[in-house]
């Protein structure tokens, strides 16, 4: 193993541990004319990423590193193409979308995931979780055909904390064109649950029902401004529009998260076309970003970045494309993977972003 490898994960389990810092926010929903589209965001505020955009060919051949270090895992040869965005290191995906329509991302799991031992006598079978999106997105075209192959892998851990305890993880969401929304959280030494998301939200920890669960709590908000009424002598009103949501956490919690996630998603107009859709998907993740400084303690030094949402990404599914935006340049940028050929491309790992200040355009007046 290189240096420049040991230097990945080592950065990729210290991504892991830091919980505080850490986190994403998903939704998923169809348009008026049937357009299936998931995104996410995804949050870091330690450092940059140095994210990633791949591009990887039909039948490419992959192989998973486990805890031993070095790349003796499960070995198999891929089915579609697919384009998405690695963290750290070019074959951990993060987040993606295949030529099949096929989404998948990992969603920062702390204190709730836990994952099978890794057997050194099992390694052909055995999974990297960092390497369980390129698993998906490379083999499958369905969240069907998902749940029906999970049972075939052990997704363990990439690595160890010095004491000896498998480093945090994370768990996954899977939609696909059809509509398909599913969650995986591997918990217990290896369990795998698989739970169908008809919230189209998703945060972090704890587990998914939880959060559904959770939900109860707001069942008296609503969308709109509350009326003014009159309790005694005393007349209350509305200071403002949308007083029917007051209650509605504010906080960057995944729980507080997932609830807001889930009354933006459900309370906003259905988009009619794709394009719309995209557009109104980016939207309501505005709404998610984490300014630099929130998440560190006074006193803490905070990195030299302009947000710790480093990138937000959507996928259209029914179409076939990937769209994405970065802390550096928030212009929308489009991959349409039904212009790659995906029978001769070769893989590509390029920069997600100049990153490099753009500046901003100046418009003159005469």
């Amino acid at each position: 193993m290189t240096k420049n490898t040991l230097l990945a994960l080592a950065l990729a389990g210290a991504m892991l541990t830091g919980q505080s810092l850490y986190a994403c926010t998903g939704i998923a929903f169809k348009t008026e004319d049937g357009t299936a589209i998931a995104g996410r965001s995804i949050e870091w505020g330690y450092y940059d990423l140095n994210s990633k955009l791949v591009i990887m060919p039909r039948g490419a051949e992959f192989q998973s590193y486990t805890s031993e270090g070095k790349k003796n895992g499960l070995k198999w040869k891929g089915k579609y193409g697919f384009t998405g965005v690695a963290l750290v290191y070019e074959d951990f995906i993060g987040e993606g979308v295949n030529e099949a329509g096929l989404n998948a991302g990992m969603f920062y799991f702390s204190g709730y995931g836990s994952l099978s031992k890794y057997n050194p006598k099992k390694a052909s079978k055995s999974l990297a979780d960092m390497y369980l999106v390129s698993w998906i997105l490379s083999n499958f075209s369905t969240v069907e055909e998902v749940k029906t192959n999970l049972h075939k892998i052990t997704v363990v851990p990439i690595g160890y904390e010095k004491d000896g305890q498998p480093l945090p993880t994370a768990h996954w969401r899977v939609t696909d064109a059809k509509g398909g929304n599913i969650v995986i959280e591997i918990t217990d030494g290896g369990k795998v649950n698989v739970y169908d998301n008809k919230a189209g939200v998703f945060t972090n920890s704890p587990e998914f029902p939880w959060h559904i669960t959770n939900l109860n709590n707001y069942v008296n908000l609503e969308t709109g401004t509350a009326k003014n009424r009159k309790m005694g002598d005393t007349e209350l009103k509305s200071l403002g529009g949308t007083s029917s949501l007051l209650g509605l956490p504010g906080d960057y919690t995944p729980p507080s998260r997932f609830v807001r996630a889930f009354f933006a998603l459900h309370s906003a107009p259905k988009a009619k076309t794709a394009a719309a859709g995209i557009k109104q998907g980016f939207q309501i993740l505005k709404a998610f970003t984490i300014p630099i400084g929130e998440e560190f303690a006074p006193g803490q030094e905070a990195p030299n970045m302009p947000s710790a949402t480093q990138w937000t990404a959507f996928s259209n599914l029914s179409g076939k494309e990937f769209y994405y935006t970065t802390m550096y340049n928030p212009t929308i940028r489009k991959i349409d993977l039904n212009k790659i050929d995906f029978s001769t491309v070769k893989k590509y790992v390029l920069p997600l972003e100049n990153k490099t200040d753009p500046g901003f355009q100046e418009i003159y007046f005469n």
